[in-house]
């Protein structure tokens, strides 16, 4: 059952490279890992996404480089048999560039390179159940794997005669790529494989699970790394991203789609989503209708009248009142208009009746008689 469950898995990542000390910072910075050496030989580092182990770094190995074999990550596929595997994907028209060897307390390995030219190790853990595990990927696992590829439609006899791969759906890239093939097993795709570019060689490449990659692809520029494809929207909502590290080795992120988006768009087969997007954009709507400043206008008279238990009686009580003010005021400037124009004409009918003269006269009285 171990047997089964191993076989064509994606079960170990290695990144070879140049400057293991600036990798491993970036990686931690980019993904989230953290580092430590591993115990049975110091200068093996593993990258661990909490207490678990994702992947190893090391240096480029002499042999590698002497074949030509730039800084890279190398994929490890499951397999019960390293040897036995191998010595097939020979006769498969692959070539075997490590035969099978032992690493101890760890398992057994060989790297292989397939009819088309891309680079793979096949492993079998020491112990395959901690490594063989189902379900889905979380944040910092490898959540995906791609083959660029000349031929993608004859690199699949050979995969899938190794490692008992199935054919899930396909994608149509257009014409100049062709088609886009994923494949997996019990129905569930674990990756894919398409016609490469003329401009990059034939290879796997590996994507990380992280919980934002566009977060991820802001972040590699400020450290030395350069993104080139994304970050980008692929079919059902998910996002990835692909760069090149400091080192010059080709990785890619890849996120879930946003739970709050997929939260909003229910199962076509309930029949909801339209009722649900209806609801939704009714407050937005709302919104726009009402005027900012009417609604902080009345808000504070409402709720005081709600307090009260009065409502619109308040409201018809003030405007009795400053209509009252108002005749007041009125009444008031009226009734001062007449009492000047009162006085006016009392003023001028004096100087009719020569209340002045007589006037004039009383006061010369007056003082004579105090002479």
């Amino acid at each position: 059952m171990v047997d089964e469950q191993l076989r064509g898995r994606f079960v170990w990542h290695e990144l070879l490279t140049t400057d293991t000390d600036a990798a491993a910072d970036f990686y931690k910075r980019v993904v989230g890992w953290t580092i430590q050496p591993w115990s049975s030989d110091a200068s093996y580092t593993l990258f661990m996404a909490g207490d678990r182990p994702m992947a190893g770094l090391m240096i480029l190995p002499e042999d590698a480089k002497n074949m030509g074999a730039p800084p890279h990550w190398l994929t490890y596929i499951g397999t019960a048999n390293v040897d036995h595997t191998a010595q097939r994907a020979a006769e498969l028209g692959g070539q075997v560039l490590r035969p099978a060897e032992n690493i101890p307390s760890a398992g057994r390995f060989a790297i292989v390179r397939d009819p088309q030219g891309a680079v793979f190790g096949v492993y079998t853990p020491a112990q395959p159940q901690s490594v063989a595990r189902t379900g889905q990927p979380g944040v910092g696992d490898f959540s995906w794997h791609e083959l660029a590829t000349d031929d993608w439609s004859a690199a699949w006899p050979f995969y899938q005669t190794l490692f008992g791969w199935e054919k899930t759906s396909a994608m149509d890239m257009g014409p100049e790529m062709g088609t886009y093939q994923m494949f997996g097993r019990d129905g569930q795709s674990v990756g894919g494989m398409f016609k490469r570019p003329p401009s990059v060689p034939a290879h796997w490449m590996p994507y990380v699970m992280l919980k934002d990659a566009k977060t991820a692809a802001h972040i590699v520029a400020g450290l030395g790394g350069r993104v080139v494809n994304g970050p980008m929207e692929v079919p059902g909502g998910d996002l990835i991203a692909q760069g090149i590290d400091p080192q010059g080795v080709a990785f890619a992120v890849h996120s879930k789609k946003p739970a709050a988006t997929a939260a909003a768009e229910p199962a076509p087969a309930r029949g909801t989503a339209k009722k649900t997007a209806a609801r939704s954009t009714q407050p937005a709507r709302k919104a726009k209708k009402t005027p900012a400043k009417k609604t902080a206008a009345k808000k504070p008279a409402v709720r005081k009248g709600r307090k009260a238990g009065t409502g619109r009686r308040a409201t018809q009580k003030t405007k009795k009142t400053t209509r009252a003010a108002a005749r007041t005021t009125q009444r008031r400037a009226t009734t001062g208009k007449k009492r000047v124009i009162k006085r006016a004409k009392k003023a001028k009918k004096t100087v009719r009746r020569g209340g002045v003269k007589k006037q004039a006269r009383k006061s010369a009285r007056r003082a004579s008689k105090k002479r």
